[in-house]
């Protein structure tokens, strides 16, 4: 039908716009804006080098000394051990190490100064291994009295005595027995247990003050 000009036929209806669609294409440019900037800002930021100082360390804590370290370890160009002032009272000790000639190990060894003789002649002391000569037990000193009664059982101990804790035997410093089959006659004889022998000798010299491990038995 035509349109008569000036006569108003049926209404076109246009579509209906949506109220929110700037709010969301203002956020959506927003969201890429910063997006943007962020990526633009991490990589432009320098990377701080790591100082090694910085780095995580792990301390480990020094091995704890080793006492033989400090005793006298007597050999052929140096072979003082103790002073005869140290060893001036009866009984008095020193704990030192002596160079084995054939195998080159060094045995731990201690020397006694006995309550009779001069300090100055050797005869005046006692210097022995602690190694013993059968087994792998290690000899010791032993001046305390209570512990020759109690550990060792010794009742009668009224001086000190050298003593193999794994067995229980005693040596007596202020004793001597003869070896077969020379019939040597050595310190240390056995007062109590069931060792083979006393221990094995050192050789001693007197030097000035000094005191000179020369040889072990």
């Amino acid at each position: 039908m035509p349109e008569i000009p000036g006569v108003g036929g049926p209404g076109i209806r246009r579509p209906t716009r949506n109220p929110m669609l700037p709010l969301i294409i203002g956020l959506a440019a927003l969201g890429v804006v910063l997006l943007l900037a962020v990526r633009w800002f991490s990589r432009s930021k320098p990377i701080e080098p790591v100082h090694e100082d910085q780095a995580a360390q792990i301390e480990v804590p020094p091995p704890p000394p080793d006492p033989n370290a400090a005793l006298p370890h007597a050999s052929a160009t140096n072979p003082a051990i103790a002073d005869i002032t140290a060893l001036a009272k009866p009984w008095a000790s020193q704990d030192f190490f002596v160079r084995d000639r054939l195998s080159g190990e060094n045995i731990p060894a201690t020397i006694v100064r006995l309550p009779s003789g001069s300090p100055a002649v050797p005869g005046g002391y006692w210097a022995f291994s602690r190694k013993a000569p059968f087994g792998t037990c290690e000899l010791e000193y032993v001046p305390d009295l209570n512990k020759l009664r109690t550990e060792y059982q010794y009742k009668s101990a009224n001086h000190p005595l050298v003593g193999n804790p794994c067995t229980h035997t005693l040596y007596d410093p202020l004793k001597t027995t003869s070896l077969p089959p020379d019939n040597l006659w050595i310190r240390g004889a056995i007062v109590q247990g069931s060792d083979v022998r006393p221990p094995l000798g050192v050789e001693i010299k007197i030097q000035g003050k000094q005191i000179l491990a020369i040889r072990s038995e």
